[in-house]
């Protein structure tokens, strides 16, 4: 198969993020999985040309690192082959623009929000062969790179900038307050699965803030097909067919979930709105 040929699961993405959800949690393409979830709304977008792209970005970035492989290393040819010689950049402007979720459109424009750029890094990463995983950092997406005993933290909305503790205490402080100090959990390494759920999470709520319920539904139905052990999903999705009156959908999700809720609390909430939906049909 030449680079830009259609991979066999661009027929049936979603069946695709089926399959990756029945097994492990990393270790697949997250550019290719992002993919797929931009490419279930657009089904005759050529998506060969995009998995291409990587390979070339991963390509120069090979070249780039010459012959000193150090982590220090790694993270520079990341940073000027990404931000560098393909121009991605982080979009400051117009944060809040959903384009900046949609792995299909920040390629195309070159530049999207930090979890996007950050996938881009990591799937290209992932054809090297080189350890490079998200973080539990809140409210700002931030990597790690690891290679011989180092562990470098990568900003990949700064040019995947190396961060000093100082550096992402800044960010906290930004994103969170002056009060705000770094713990443990802000170098605690996330599963790519957990990386891909919280790009398409930015998607699916900009959609509810603009009303698009039956757009939010689409993704969130994505998601759950991807990580189907998310129970949270299951419930957004009961949720979700109720604001739009599809009440027999609502019930069926709202059963699936209480079935599974172990939370005393959350299943006395999730209960009150099913009965709601039942009475609604006698």
């Amino acid at each position: 198969m030449r680079r830009e040929d259609a991979p066999p699961w661009s027929d049936d993405p979603v069946g695709f993020l089926r399959e990756l959800g029945r097994g492990p949690d990393s270790g697949f393409d997250p550019g290719a999985a992002a993919l797929a979830f931009a490419l279930r709304e657009r089904p005759t977008m050529p998506i060969g040309p995009y998995l291409a792209h990587f390979d070339e970005i991963a390509d120069r970035t090979r070249i780039a690192l010459g012959p000193t492989d150090s982590a220090a290393a790694r993270a520079a040819a990341l940073g000027l082959v990404v931000h560098g010689l393909f121009n991605y950049a982080g979009d400051s402007q117009t944060y809040d623009d959903q384009q900046n979720a949609d792995l299909v459109r920040v390629v195309d424009r070159r530049k999207g929000l930090p979890v996007a750029l950050g996938i881009i890094h990591m799937s290209v990463a992932h054809r090297l062969g080189w350890p490079l995983v998200g973080l539990a950092f809140p409210g700002h997406f931030l990597l790690m790179l690891e290679h011989d005993g180092q562990r470098l933290p990568l900003d990949p909305f700064d040019g995947a900038a190396v961060l000093t503790a100082a550096g992402m205490r800044r960010i906290l402080k930004s994103v969170q307050g002056e009060s705000a100090e770094l713990t443990a959990e802000c170098y605690t390494p996330v599963s790519d699965r957990a990386v891909l759920l919280r790009l398409q999470n930015n998607i699916k709520l900009r959609r509810l803030r603009g009303g698009d319920v039956p757009g939010a539904l689409g993704v969130a139905e994505a998601m759950l097909a991807f990580a189907p052990d998310t129970l949270e999903l299951v419930r957004e999705i009961a949720m979700m067919h109720m604001r739009l009156e599809n009440i027999t959908d609502a019930i069926r999700h709202f059963e699936t979930y209480l079935d599974a809720e172990q939370n005393d609390a959350l299943r006395h909430k999730a209960a009150a709105l099913l009965q709601e939906l039942k009475n609604r049909l006698n």
